[in-house]
């Protein structure tokens, strides 16, 4: 597939690849590849043409795994545009077989670097993001890596709209200080979030994801963060 392999060649922290895709999974991603997934090659990218139909708002996931949660969001909440970012091609094809096998309509994807996009996305076009259990990349060397940045906070504090929702997730402690510490930081973001105990519930409207389970399985808690782009 030629856009696979131009895809895979692209530099960004992750994998692009783990296993060879089933045949059936990859002909489906070759038939829907250009129907669903967002290009930037034509500059700033305006969400509201990547859909055939009128959308009140605009949500994006960073890393979206295999789309579990992305999947659920979007099934309860037909009326909203997802935006999804995954570089890793099995991803991306496990989400394009629940689009089709649910016929959910009402999200398009980036198949590379997510701050790529959010560079290519206008100011305040966002209503609520998500960074859900991404690589805490724990060796010192690599904590540069981290999603959770200074420029990439800076990028969505940009591109969210006031009084919009950033909402992320670890099971990796260090991380969660780190996290914390970043988002204090910045003079955008409001926490939301009350009581520790708290941390460790997840909302009713915040679906578990693969990873999530597994975390669970193996006893790791999870910690969930909610933040608010304080108004401009």
């Amino acid at each position: 597939m030629k856009d696979l392999e131009n895809i895979k060649g692209s530099r960004v922290y992750g994998r692009r690849l783990s296993k060879p895709l089933k045949k059936r999974s990859e002909t489906r991603l070759r038939e829907y590849l250009p129907k669903y997934s967002i290009s930037i090659e034509g500059g700033q990218v305006d969400l509201k043409k990547l859909f055939g139909h009128d959308l009140c708002e605009f949500w994006l996931e960073i890393g979206f795994g295999k789309g579990e949660h992305l999947i659920s969001q979007a099934k309860a909440n037909p009326d909203i545009g997802f935006i999804g970012c995954e570089p890793f091609i099995n991803g991306v094809s496990g989400l394009v077989d629940h689009m089709v096998r649910d016929d959910v309509t009402n999200i398009r994807f980036f198949m590379d670097d997510a701050r790529l996009l959010m560079d290519a996305m206008e100011k305040q076009s966002l209503s609520r993001a998500f960074i859900l259990f991404p690589d805490p990349w724990r060796k010192k060397k690599h904590h540069k890596r981290r999603i959770v940045s200074p420029g990439n906070l800076t990028i969505l504090a940009k591109i969210l709209k006031d009084d919009a929702q950033l909402r992320i997730a670890t099971d990796h402690h260090d991380y969660c200080r780190w996290i914390l510490a970043r988002l204090m930081e910045d003079t955008n973001f409001n926490w939301k979030d009350g009581h520790p105990d708290e941390w460790h519930k997840r909302p009713a409207d915040w679906p578990q994801t693969r990873y999530e389970k597994k975390a669970l399985t193996v006893g790791r808690k999870s910690t969930y963060l909610t933040f608010q782009r304080k108004p401009r």
